[in-house]
């Protein structure tokens, strides 16, 4: 699709949940984030949670009062207030998401609100279904826009090969689904957060 002249891209951030040795996340990731950017809708960026390496939170103040003090949560918090969308890429671990992304979601408030989320999910046979049903109830919390249309990767093994994800049309076609509703609400949320609606 083709955004209207008048539009500016939107700004959506792929966030890379696993930070484990092994991944495969990563692949699936950049797989996602390649696709947005040939959607000219979209500003497509990546955020690694292995590479921004925050720490456990640890910041003195809560984080609705936004007195940071250290960088490494100004720099989160901007790549954060930046993004108008966001794509959370999980697997699944022991019935739900990992760590390091509840600790990313935890470090900010006000950033996240009157955003849209989407999830792409892998793993084995669950495809990671469980991570992405919890994972939705915490962003609802943070007055995020869960989207219903996700990407689910079963046996996500035996698509990746020499560290590359290679997708299958129902992947794709379910990336497609996710695209098209993250961009109708985020253009909605847009204005929302602008004082438009």
């Amino acid at each position: 699709m083709t955004a209207q002249p008048s539009a500016a891209p939107m700004t959506l951030t792929t966030v890379v949940a696993s930070t484990r040795p092994g991944r495969v996340g990563r692949s699936v990731a950049d797989w996602f984030a390649l696709r947005a950017a040939d959607d000219d809708r979209f500003e497509s960026h990546t955020v690694d949670l292995y590479e921004l390496a925050l720490p456990f939170f640890d910041e003195p103040h809560p984080p609705a009062q936004r007195t940071y003090t250290k960088s490494h949560t100004r720099e989160w918090s901007r790549i954060v207030e930046e993004s108008d969308a966001f794509v959370f890429v999980t697997p699944e671990y022991n019935g739900g998401f990992p760590a390091p992304l509840k600790n990313a979601w935890d470090y900010l408030v006000v950033e996240w609100q009157h955003k849209p989320a989407a999830f792409v999910s892998y793993g084995g046979v669950s495809a990671g279904t469980r991570a992405v049903q919890m994972g939705k109830q915490v962003v609802a919390n943070l007055r995020m826009l869960p989207i219903g249309p996700t990407v689910s990767i079963p046996f996500v093994s035996r698509l990746v090969e020499d560290g590359d994800f290679r997708p299958g049309k129902i992947h794709e076609a379910a990336a497609e689904q996710v695209l098209d509703e993250l961009a109708r609400t985020a253009t909605v949320m847009r204005r929302l957060r602008g004082g438009g609606c």
